[in-house]
């Protein structure tokens, strides 16, 4: 299995926007969640280990975050017609099995990947009420390959930071997990 560090994208950065479908084809901008304190964007997908490994606790801890008042978005850019095991069908399977209480976006043409320079799934970032960005990277330290419980701490820290008006930890990892499965010349640029 093969590992990509995250991009972390410059604290500060705009979110940039998006209109994209649910697996439903409900669409989602950046738009609908304006008025939340707190907006996560999550890149995952349905086959990676590392998305896999933390998918649980990832569910629980958004809709914990939710009903904190913080907004919640997941989005897979992977390419299908290569990796079919994460078609949009799939996507609602899985969102229904775990309970996602967010939407779960499909990025067909992973021009919003490109656009947040998601590398890896899962990747995460955090925008604050002006959707400037205040933590990027990992959930926590633990990866499929070792016996760290999956905790979801260094989101969480950002998170409660966020929500109660603390300084954002400033002590940003990167995320670690599967790269982006690239449609053919869709690849990030190496800036």
């Amino acid at each position: 299995m093969a590992k990509t560090l995250s991009y972390m994208l410059p604290l500060g950065t705009l979110a940039p926007a998006f209109d994209l479908p649910d697996f439903d084809g409900k669409h989602y901008s950046i738009n609908n969640f304006k008025d939340a304190p707190a907006l996560l964007v999550a890149f995952i997908c349905c086959h990676c280990p590392y998305v896999k490994h933390i998918i649980e606790e990832f569910a629980r801890m958004a809709a914990e975050y939710i009903d904190k008042g913080a907004a919640v978005v997941a989005i897979n850019a992977n390419n299908i017609e290569d990796y079919p095991q994460d078609r949009p069908e799939k996507m609602k399977e899985d969102a229904q099995r775990l309970g996602f209480k967010f939407p779960y976006l499909f990025d067909a043409t992973q021009q919003t990947a490109r656009a947040y320079k998601a590398v890896c799934t899962p990747d995460f970032f955090l925008f604050d009420n002006v959707r400037k960005l205040a933590y990027r990277g990992r959930m926590d330290d633990s990866r499929p390959e070792n016996n760290f419980p999956v905790t979801g701490k260094d989101l969480r820290a950002a998170m409660d930071a966020l929500l109660t008006g603390a300084p954002v930890p400033s002590d940003q990892k990167p995320s670690l997990g599967c790269n982006i499965k690239w449609i053919p010349g869709n690849e990030p640029d190496d800036d």
